[in-house]
Protein backbone atom coordinates (compact mmCIF):
# COMPACT_ATOMS: atom_id res chain seq x y z
CA UNK A 1 0.00 0.00 0.00
CA UNK A 2 1.22 3.48 -0.77
CA UNK A 3 2.55 5.30 2.28
CA UNK A 4 0.45 8.35 1.41
CA UNK A 5 -2.81 6.39 1.39
CA UNK A 6 -4.91 6.38 4.57
CA UNK A 7 -4.65 3.21 6.56
CA UNK A 8 -8.34 3.16 7.50
CA UNK A 9 -10.40 3.72 4.40
CA UNK A 10 -13.62 3.72 6.37
CA UNK A 11 -12.48 6.50 8.69
CA UNK A 12 -13.94 9.82 7.46
CA UNK A 13 -11.55 12.63 6.58
CA UNK A 14 -14.02 15.45 7.18
CA UNK A 15 -14.03 17.02 10.63
CA UNK A 16 -17.81 17.28 10.43
CA UNK A 17 -18.16 13.58 9.70
CA UNK A 18 -15.66 12.68 12.42
CA UNK A 19 -17.50 14.82 14.95
CA UNK A 20 -20.81 13.23 13.96
CA UNK A 21 -19.27 9.75 14.21
CA UNK A 22 -17.78 10.52 17.61
CA UNK A 23 -21.11 11.93 18.87
CA UNK A 24 -22.99 8.90 17.57
CA UNK A 25 -20.47 6.50 19.12
CA UNK A 26 -20.69 8.22 22.50
CA UNK A 27 -24.47 8.38 22.30
CA UNK A 28 -24.63 4.70 21.29
CA UNK A 29 -22.61 3.71 24.34
CA UNK A 30 -24.87 5.79 26.59
CA UNK A 31 -28.07 4.49 24.97
CA UNK A 32 -26.90 0.89 25.20
CA UNK A 33 -26.22 1.36 28.88
CA UNK A 34 -29.59 3.01 29.44
CA UNK A 35 -31.35 0.34 27.36
CA UNK A 36 -29.75 -2.46 29.36
CA UNK A 37 -30.79 -0.78 32.60
CA UNK A 38 -34.36 -0.26 31.32
CA UNK A 39 -34.47 -3.86 30.09
CA UNK A 40 -33.45 -5.20 33.49
CA UNK A 41 -35.75 -2.86 35.37
CA UNK A 42 -38.79 -3.58 33.15
CA UNK A 43 -38.21 -7.32 33.50
CA UNK A 44 -37.83 -7.01 37.25
CA UNK A 45 -40.96 -4.88 37.61
CA UNK A 46 -43.00 -7.16 35.32
CA UNK A 47 -41.86 -10.23 37.25
CA UNK A 48 -42.80 -8.51 40.48
CA UNK A 49 -46.29 -7.81 39.13
CA UNK A 50 -46.63 -11.48 38.10
CA UNK A 51 -45.62 -12.57 41.59
CA UNK A 52 -48.13 -10.25 43.19
CA UNK A 53 -50.89 -11.63 40.93
CA UNK A 54 -49.85 -15.18 41.84
CA UNK A 55 -49.89 -14.28 45.53
CA UNK A 56 -53.44 -12.92 45.24
CA UNK A 57 -54.49 -16.12 43.47
CA UNK A 58 -52.78 -18.21 46.18
CA UNK A 59 -54.73 -16.55 49.00
CA UNK A 60 -57.93 -16.84 47.07
CA UNK A 61 -57.41 -20.58 46.65
CA UNK A 62 -56.57 -20.95 50.34
CA UNK A 63 -59.80 -19.17 51.27
CA UNK A 64 -61.80 -21.48 49.01
CA UNK A 65 -60.24 -24.59 50.53
CA UNK A 66 -60.90 -23.32 54.04
CA UNK A 67 -64.57 -23.07 53.02
CA UNK A 68 -64.52 -26.65 51.74
CA UNK A 69 -64.93 -25.54 48.14
CA UNK A 70 -62.94 -27.25 45.40
CA UNK A 71 -61.54 -24.49 43.18
CA UNK A 72 -62.69 -24.34 39.58
CA UNK A 73 -60.29 -24.94 36.75
CA UNK A 74 -60.71 -21.54 35.22
CA UNK A 75 -57.94 -19.32 36.54
CA UNK A 76 -55.68 -16.51 35.36
CA UNK A 77 -52.57 -18.35 36.54
CA UNK A 78 -51.82 -22.09 36.76
CA UNK A 79 -52.41 -23.68 40.14
CA UNK A 80 -52.50 -27.11 41.70
CA UNK A 81 -53.79 -28.41 45.05
CA UNK A 82 -52.22 -31.66 46.30
CA UNK A 83 -52.62 -33.57 49.53
CA UNK A 84 -51.00 -36.39 51.44
CA UNK A 85 -52.54 -39.77 50.84
CA UNK A 86 -53.77 -38.90 47.34
CA UNK A 87 -52.18 -39.99 44.11
CA UNK A 88 -53.91 -37.36 42.10
CA UNK A 89 -54.35 -33.64 42.55
CA UNK A 90 -57.23 -32.33 44.61
CA UNK A 91 -57.73 -29.55 42.09
CA UNK A 92 -55.85 -27.83 39.31
CA UNK A 93 -56.50 -25.22 36.69
CA UNK A 94 -55.20 -22.30 34.66
CA UNK A 95 -53.59 -24.60 32.09
CA UNK A 96 -51.77 -26.72 34.65
CA UNK A 97 -52.57 -29.90 32.71
CA UNK A 98 -50.60 -28.61 29.76
CA UNK A 99 -47.34 -28.82 31.70
CA UNK A 100 -47.33 -32.60 31.93
CA UNK A 101 -50.41 -34.20 30.33
CA UNK A 102 -51.36 -37.65 31.64
CA UNK A 103 -49.76 -37.18 35.04
CA UNK A 104 -51.98 -37.35 38.17
CA UNK A 105 -50.20 -34.30 39.60
CA UNK A 106 -47.21 -32.27 38.54
CA UNK A 107 -45.88 -30.78 41.74
CA UNK A 108 -44.86 -32.89 44.75
CA UNK A 109 -47.30 -33.58 47.55
CA UNK A 110 -46.38 -32.67 51.13
CA UNK A 111 -44.90 -35.35 53.35
CA UNK A 112 -46.27 -36.30 56.76
CA UNK A 113 -49.60 -35.61 58.35
CA UNK A 114 -50.94 -32.26 59.29
CA UNK A 115 -51.22 -31.47 63.00
CA UNK A 116 -54.81 -30.80 64.05
CA UNK A 117 -55.65 -27.17 64.39
CA UNK A 118 -52.45 -25.98 62.65
CA UNK A 119 -52.41 -24.11 59.38
CA UNK A 120 -49.03 -24.31 57.60
CA UNK A 121 -48.78 -20.64 56.67
CA UNK A 122 -46.02 -18.27 57.73
CA UNK A 123 -46.94 -15.43 59.98
CA UNK A 124 -48.19 -12.15 58.49
CA UNK A 125 -49.68 -14.19 55.63
CA UNK A 126 -46.33 -14.30 53.85
CA UNK A 127 -45.39 -16.96 51.34
CA UNK A 128 -42.41 -19.13 50.59
CA UNK A 129 -40.89 -18.15 47.24
CA UNK A 130 -38.01 -20.61 47.37
CA UNK A 131 -39.78 -23.74 46.07
CA UNK A 132 -39.01 -24.62 42.45
CA UNK A 133 -40.48 -27.41 40.39
CA UNK A 134 -39.32 -28.90 37.10
CA UNK A 135 -42.30 -28.85 34.75
CA UNK A 136 -42.40 -29.66 31.03
CA UNK A 137 -38.67 -29.21 30.65
CA UNK A 138 -38.64 -25.74 32.21
CA UNK A 139 -38.05 -24.31 35.63
CA UNK A 140 -40.75 -22.02 37.04
CA UNK A 141 -41.11 -20.04 40.18
CA UNK A 142 -43.94 -21.38 42.35
CA UNK A 143 -45.60 -20.15 45.49
CA UNK A 144 -47.09 -22.53 48.02
CA UNK A 145 -49.11 -22.59 51.22
CA UNK A 146 -49.99 -25.58 53.47
CA UNK A 147 -53.39 -26.27 55.08
CA UNK A 148 -54.10 -28.88 57.73
CA UNK A 149 -57.31 -30.79 57.06
CA UNK A 150 -57.68 -31.42 60.78
CA UNK A 151 -58.95 -27.90 61.41
CA UNK A 152 -61.69 -28.21 58.79
CA UNK A 153 -65.11 -29.63 59.49
CA UNK A 154 -65.89 -33.18 58.42
CA UNK A 155 -68.26 -32.11 55.67
CA UNK A 156 -65.57 -29.75 54.21
CA UNK A 157 -63.04 -32.55 54.37
CA UNK A 158 -65.46 -34.88 52.60
CA UNK A 159 -66.19 -32.25 49.98
CA UNK A 160 -62.45 -31.94 49.26
CA UNK A 161 -62.02 -35.71 49.09
CA UNK A 162 -59.06 -35.96 51.46
CA UNK A 163 -58.42 -37.81 54.71
CA UNK A 164 -59.18 -36.09 58.01
CA UNK A 165 -55.48 -35.98 58.98
CA UNK A 166 -54.17 -35.03 55.56
CA UNK A 167 -52.08 -31.98 54.75
CA UNK A 168 -53.02 -29.95 51.70
CA UNK A 169 -50.59 -27.84 49.76
CA UNK A 170 -51.63 -25.14 47.33
CA UNK A 171 -49.22 -24.34 44.47
CA UNK A 172 -49.49 -21.29 42.27
CA UNK A 173 -47.08 -21.00 39.31
CA UNK A 174 -45.54 -17.60 38.52
CA UNK A 175 -45.51 -17.46 34.73
CA UNK A 176 -42.65 -15.44 33.19
CA UNK A 177 -44.33 -15.18 29.79
CA UNK A 178 -46.01 -11.85 30.48
CA UNK A 179 -42.82 -10.33 31.86
CA UNK A 180 -40.81 -11.60 28.90
CA UNK A 181 -43.36 -10.31 26.41
CA UNK A 182 -43.45 -6.90 28.06
CA UNK A 183 -39.65 -6.83 28.10
CA UNK A 184 -39.43 -7.79 24.41
CA UNK A 185 -41.95 -5.11 23.49
CA UNK A 186 -40.00 -2.55 25.50
CA UNK A 187 -36.74 -3.66 23.85
CA UNK A 188 -38.24 -3.19 20.39
CA UNK A 189 -39.47 0.28 21.28
CA UNK A 190 -36.09 1.18 22.78
CA UNK A 191 -34.27 -0.10 19.70
CA UNK A 192 -36.43 1.95 17.34
CA UNK A 193 -36.17 5.04 19.52
CA UNK A 194 -32.41 4.54 19.86
CA UNK A 195 -31.86 4.25 16.10
CA UNK A 196 -33.96 7.35 15.45
CA UNK A 197 -32.13 9.16 18.24
CA UNK A 198 -28.69 8.21 16.82
CA UNK A 199 -29.68 9.49 13.39
CA UNK A 200 -30.89 12.76 14.89
CA UNK A 201 -27.75 13.10 17.03
CA UNK A 202 -25.53 12.47 13.98
CA UNK A 203 -27.42 15.05 11.93
CA UNK A 204 -27.37 17.65 14.71
CA UNK A 205 -23.66 17.09 15.37
CA UNK A 206 -22.81 17.24 11.67
CA UNK A 207 -24.65 20.48 10.96
CA UNK A 208 -23.61 22.06 14.27
CA UNK A 209 -19.93 21.43 13.53
CA UNK A 210 -20.49 22.60 9.97
CA UNK A 211 -21.89 25.91 11.20
CA UNK A 212 -19.15 26.23 13.82
CA UNK A 213 -16.44 25.65 11.19
CA UNK A 214 -17.65 28.33 8.81
CA UNK A 215 -15.35 30.96 10.39
CA UNK A 216 -12.48 28.46 10.13
CA UNK A 217 -13.18 28.01 6.43
CA UNK A 218 -13.21 31.79 5.99
CA UNK A 219 -9.89 32.00 7.83
CA UNK A 220 -8.47 29.24 5.62
CA UNK A 221 -9.57 31.01 2.45
CA UNK A 222 -8.07 34.32 3.55
CA UNK A 223 -4.85 32.65 4.69
CA UNK A 224 -4.55 30.89 1.33
CA UNK A 225 -4.77 34.27 -0.40
CA UNK A 226 -1.67 35.54 1.40
CA UNK A 227 1.25 35.62 -1.04
CA UNK A 228 4.87 36.64 -0.85
CA UNK A 229 4.15 39.67 -3.05
CA UNK A 230 1.28 40.82 -0.82
CA UNK A 231 1.84 39.52 2.75
CA UNK A 232 -0.26 42.25 4.37
CA UNK A 233 -3.56 40.34 4.11
CA UNK A 234 -5.11 39.58 7.51
CA UNK A 235 -8.02 37.40 8.57
CA UNK A 236 -11.16 38.85 10.12
CA UNK A 237 -11.33 38.33 13.89
CA UNK A 238 -14.84 37.31 15.02
CA UNK A 239 -16.30 39.30 17.90
CA UNK A 240 -17.70 36.24 19.66
CA UNK A 241 -14.74 35.70 21.96
CA UNK A 242 -14.61 31.89 21.52
CA UNK A 243 -11.79 29.65 20.28
CA UNK A 244 -12.18 30.83 16.68
CA UNK A 245 -11.35 34.35 17.85
CA UNK A 246 -8.16 33.07 19.49
CA UNK A 247 -7.29 31.17 16.30
CA UNK A 248 -7.81 34.24 14.11
CA UNK A 249 -5.75 36.38 16.48
CA UNK A 250 -2.95 33.84 16.51
CA UNK A 251 -2.95 33.58 12.71
CA UNK A 252 -2.82 37.37 12.36
CA UNK A 253 0.06 37.50 14.84
CA UNK A 254 1.88 34.77 12.92
CA UNK A 255 1.29 36.53 9.61
CA UNK A 256 2.59 39.75 11.13
CA UNK A 257 5.72 37.98 12.36
CA UNK A 258 6.24 36.45 8.93
CA UNK A 259 5.73 39.85 7.33
CA UNK A 260 8.22 41.42 9.70
CA UNK A 261 10.71 38.60 9.12
CA UNK A 262 10.34 38.93 5.34
CA UNK A 263 10.80 42.70 5.56
CA UNK A 264 13.83 42.23 7.81
CA UNK A 265 15.26 39.70 5.37
CA UNK A 266 14.75 42.06 2.47
CA UNK A 267 16.46 44.86 4.40
CA UNK A 268 19.26 42.50 5.38
CA UNK A 269 19.84 41.44 1.77
CA UNK A 270 19.75 45.03 0.58
CA UNK A 271 22.15 46.15 3.31
CA UNK A 272 24.46 43.21 2.65
CA UNK A 273 24.47 43.99 -1.07
CA UNK A 274 25.20 47.64 -0.29
CA UNK A 275 28.03 46.74 2.07
CA UNK A 276 29.53 44.33 -0.45
CA UNK A 277 29.20 46.80 -3.31
CA UNK A 278 31.33 49.48 -1.63
CA UNK A 279 34.58 47.48 -1.26
CA UNK A 280 33.98 45.72 -4.57
CA UNK A 281 33.57 49.08 -6.33
CA UNK A 282 36.75 50.44 -4.72
CA UNK A 283 38.67 47.26 -5.55
CA UNK A 284 37.42 47.16 -9.15
CA UNK A 285 38.14 50.87 -9.72
CA UNK A 286 41.70 50.64 -8.40
CA UNK A 287 42.42 47.53 -10.49
CA UNK A 288 40.94 49.03 -13.66
CA UNK A 289 42.98 52.22 -13.23
CA UNK A 290 46.10 50.17 -12.65
CA UNK A 291 45.45 48.09 -15.75
CA UNK A 292 44.66 51.15 -17.85
CA UNK A 293 47.83 53.02 -16.86
CA UNK A 294 50.30 50.37 -15.80
CA UNK A 295 53.37 52.55 -16.37
CA UNK A 296 52.05 55.31 -14.10
CA UNK A 297 50.52 53.09 -11.42
CA UNK A 298 51.96 52.93 -7.93
CA UNK A 299 51.69 49.16 -7.74
CA UNK A 300 52.58 48.81 -4.05
CA UNK A 301 49.82 51.31 -3.18
CA UNK A 302 47.35 49.59 -5.54
CA UNK A 303 48.09 46.20 -4.05
CA UNK A 304 47.74 47.65 -0.53
CA UNK A 305 44.35 49.09 -1.43
CA UNK A 306 43.24 45.81 -2.99
CA UNK A 307 44.39 43.86 0.05
CA UNK A 308 42.57 46.23 2.42
CA UNK A 309 39.31 45.94 0.49
CA UNK A 310 39.71 42.17 0.23
CA UNK A 311 40.12 41.98 4.00
CA UNK A 312 36.94 43.99 4.36
CA UNK A 313 35.11 41.58 2.06
CA UNK A 314 36.50 38.62 3.96
CA UNK A 315 35.47 40.03 7.33
CA UNK A 316 32.01 40.91 6.01
CA UNK A 317 31.54 37.43 4.54
CA UNK A 318 32.62 35.83 7.84
CA UNK A 319 30.17 37.98 9.77
CA UNK A 320 27.31 37.13 7.39
CA UNK A 321 28.06 33.42 7.66
CA UNK A 322 28.16 33.64 11.45
CA UNK A 323 24.81 35.45 11.54
CA UNK A 324 23.30 32.83 9.26
CA UNK A 325 24.51 30.05 11.59
CA UNK A 326 23.19 31.88 14.65
CA UNK A 327 19.78 32.29 13.01
CA UNK A 328 19.45 28.57 12.36
CA UNK A 329 20.95 27.09 15.54
CA UNK A 330 19.01 26.55 18.77
CA UNK A 331 19.77 28.63 21.84
CA UNK A 332 21.51 26.15 24.11
CA UNK A 333 24.64 26.57 26.16
CA UNK A 334 27.53 24.25 25.47
CA UNK A 335 28.77 21.63 27.89
CA UNK A 336 32.05 23.46 28.52
CA UNK A 337 32.64 25.83 31.43
CA UNK A 338 34.50 29.04 30.55
CA UNK A 339 36.23 31.38 33.00
CA UNK A 340 35.25 34.80 31.65
CA UNK A 341 37.75 36.51 33.96
CA UNK A 342 40.67 34.57 32.45
CA UNK A 343 39.31 35.12 28.92
CA UNK A 344 38.99 38.89 29.45
CA UNK A 345 42.46 39.10 30.97
CA UNK A 346 43.99 37.26 28.02
CA UNK A 347 42.23 39.47 25.47
CA UNK A 348 43.33 42.55 27.39
CA UNK A 349 46.97 41.47 27.14
CA UNK A 350 46.80 40.39 23.50
CA UNK A 351 44.55 43.09 22.01
CA UNK A 352 46.50 45.28 19.52
CA UNK A 353 46.18 49.02 20.23
CA UNK A 354 48.26 50.41 17.38
CA UNK A 355 46.00 53.01 15.79
CA UNK A 356 46.09 55.52 18.64
CA UNK A 357 47.15 55.52 22.29
CA UNK A 358 44.48 53.72 24.34
CA UNK A 359 44.52 52.08 27.75
CA UNK A 360 42.71 48.73 28.04
CA UNK A 361 42.28 47.42 31.59
CA UNK A 362 40.45 44.49 33.17
CA UNK A 363 38.98 44.76 36.65
CA UNK A 364 37.90 41.51 38.29
CA UNK A 365 37.89 40.19 41.86
CA UNK A 366 37.32 36.46 41.31
CA UNK A 367 36.87 33.81 38.59
CA UNK A 368 33.54 34.02 36.81
CA UNK A 369 32.38 30.80 35.17
CA UNK A 370 29.66 30.33 32.55
CA UNK A 371 28.59 27.42 30.38
CA UNK A 372 29.15 27.77 26.67
CA UNK A 373 31.54 27.71 23.74
CA UNK A 374 34.93 29.39 24.43
CA UNK A 375 35.33 30.54 20.81
CA UNK A 376 31.88 32.15 20.79
CA UNK A 377 32.56 33.89 24.11
CA UNK A 378 35.86 35.18 22.72
CA UNK A 379 34.11 36.44 19.58
CA UNK A 380 31.45 38.17 21.71
CA UNK A 381 33.97 39.90 23.95
CA UNK A 382 36.26 40.82 21.05
CA UNK A 383 33.35 42.46 19.20
CA UNK A 384 32.59 44.57 22.29
CA UNK A 385 36.25 45.58 22.59
CA UNK A 386 36.46 46.39 18.86
CA UNK A 387 33.40 48.60 19.13
CA UNK A 388 34.81 50.36 22.20
CA UNK A 389 38.20 50.81 20.54
CA UNK A 390 36.62 52.62 17.56
CA UNK A 391 34.94 55.18 19.83
CA UNK A 392 37.12 55.49 22.94
CA UNK A 393 39.14 58.65 23.46
CA UNK A 394 41.78 57.37 25.87
CA UNK A 395 40.55 54.45 27.97
CA UNK A 396 38.60 51.16 27.80
CA UNK A 397 37.76 49.29 31.00
CA UNK A 398 36.42 45.76 31.33
CA UNK A 399 34.74 44.84 34.64
CA UNK A 400 33.61 41.37 35.68
CA UNK A 401 31.54 40.63 38.79
CA UNK A 402 29.59 37.66 40.20
CA UNK A 403 26.10 38.79 41.22
CA UNK A 404 23.96 36.03 42.71
CA UNK A 405 23.17 33.59 39.90
CA UNK A 406 24.61 35.84 37.17
CA UNK A 407 27.98 36.85 35.78
CA UNK A 408 27.92 40.55 34.88
CA UNK A 409 30.59 41.78 32.42
CA UNK A 410 30.78 45.43 31.34
CA UNK A 411 32.87 47.11 28.62
CA UNK A 412 33.08 50.86 29.22
CA UNK A 413 34.79 53.44 26.98
CA UNK A 414 35.23 57.20 27.39
CA UNK A 415 34.04 58.06 23.90
CA UNK A 416 31.13 60.31 22.82
CA UNK A 417 28.52 57.77 23.97
CA UNK A 418 25.25 56.74 22.33
CA UNK A 419 22.07 58.84 22.22
CA UNK A 420 19.26 57.45 24.36
CA UNK A 421 16.93 57.04 21.38
CA UNK A 422 19.53 54.80 19.68
CA UNK A 423 20.15 52.52 22.68
CA UNK A 424 18.39 49.59 20.97
CA UNK A 425 18.93 50.58 17.36
CA UNK A 426 22.70 50.05 17.58
CA UNK A 427 22.11 46.30 18.02
CA UNK A 428 20.37 46.04 14.64
CA UNK A 429 22.29 44.66 11.70
CA UNK A 430 24.19 47.06 9.44
CA UNK A 431 23.41 49.99 11.74
CA UNK A 432 26.23 52.51 12.25
CA UNK A 433 25.89 55.79 14.06
CA UNK A 434 29.17 57.02 12.59
CA UNK A 435 28.24 56.98 8.88
CA UNK A 436 30.10 60.23 8.33
CA UNK A 437 33.36 58.54 9.17
CA UNK A 438 35.32 56.22 6.94
CA UNK A 439 33.85 52.77 6.54
CA UNK A 440 37.29 51.36 7.17
CA UNK A 441 37.17 52.71 10.69
CA UNK A 442 33.42 52.52 11.21
CA UNK A 443 33.14 48.75 10.93
CA UNK A 444 30.54 46.72 9.06
CA UNK A 445 27.65 47.36 11.46
CA UNK A 446 27.40 43.68 12.39
CA UNK A 447 29.62 43.44 15.48
CA UNK A 448 27.05 44.41 18.12
CA UNK A 449 24.31 42.41 16.38
CA UNK A 450 26.52 39.31 16.48
CA UNK A 451 27.43 39.99 20.11
CA UNK A 452 23.79 40.20 21.18
CA UNK A 453 22.87 37.05 19.24
CA UNK A 454 25.73 35.19 20.94
CA UNK A 455 24.58 36.45 24.35
CA UNK A 456 21.02 35.28 23.70
CA UNK A 457 22.30 31.94 22.44
CA UNK A 458 23.98 31.36 25.81
CA UNK A 459 20.89 32.37 27.80
CA UNK A 460 22.11 35.89 28.60
CA UNK A 461 21.42 39.49 27.67
CA UNK A 462 23.44 42.34 26.21
CA UNK A 463 22.25 45.90 26.82
CA UNK A 464 23.57 49.44 26.79
CA UNK A 465 23.74 50.71 30.36
CA UNK A 466 22.97 54.42 30.86
CA UNK A 467 26.13 56.46 31.48
CA UNK A 468 26.91 60.19 31.54
CA UNK A 469 30.30 59.65 29.88
CA UNK A 470 31.00 57.23 27.07
CA UNK A 471 29.19 53.98 26.34
CA UNK A 472 28.90 51.05 28.73
CA UNK A 473 27.77 47.68 27.37
CA UNK A 474 26.54 45.23 30.04
CA UNK A 475 26.60 41.48 29.42
CA UNK A 476 24.69 39.22 31.83
CA UNK A 477 25.17 35.43 31.64
CA UNK A 478 23.91 32.58 33.84
CA UNK A 479 26.56 31.72 36.38
CA UNK A 480 27.98 28.18 36.35
CA UNK A 481 29.68 26.33 39.20
CA UNK A 482 33.44 26.14 39.10
CA UNK A 483 34.82 22.94 37.53
CA UNK A 484 35.94 20.23 39.93
CA UNK A 485 39.51 20.70 41.15
CA UNK A 486 39.56 24.47 40.65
Amino acid sequence: MNATEPRCRWWPRSVRARAALAAVSAAAVVLVGIGWWVHRDVYRQSTQVAREQALVQLWALVDQLNEGVVPVRGSAVPYEVVATGRRGAVAYGGGMADFDPGTRHVLPAPTGKGAPGVVRLPVNRDYNPGIRGSMAGGTYRVMSADISAGELSSDKVAALGVAADARLRVYVVVLPHAAEEITRTTDRLLLRAGLVGLVLIAAVAYFTVRIALRPVEAIRALTASVTASDPRERVTVPATGHEITALATTINTTLQRLDDAAAQQRRFVADAAHELRSPLTTLLASLEVALAYPERTDWPAAVTTAARQTRRLHALAEDLLLLARLDTRTSVAGPETVDLTALASRLTEQYPLTERPLTLTCDSTAPAHAHGNPDEYERLLRNLIDNAARHAAHRIQITIRNQDAWVVLTVHDDGPGVPTEDAERIFERFVRLDDARSRDHGGTGLGLAIARDLAHRHGGTLTLAPRTLGACFQLRLPRAPAPAGK
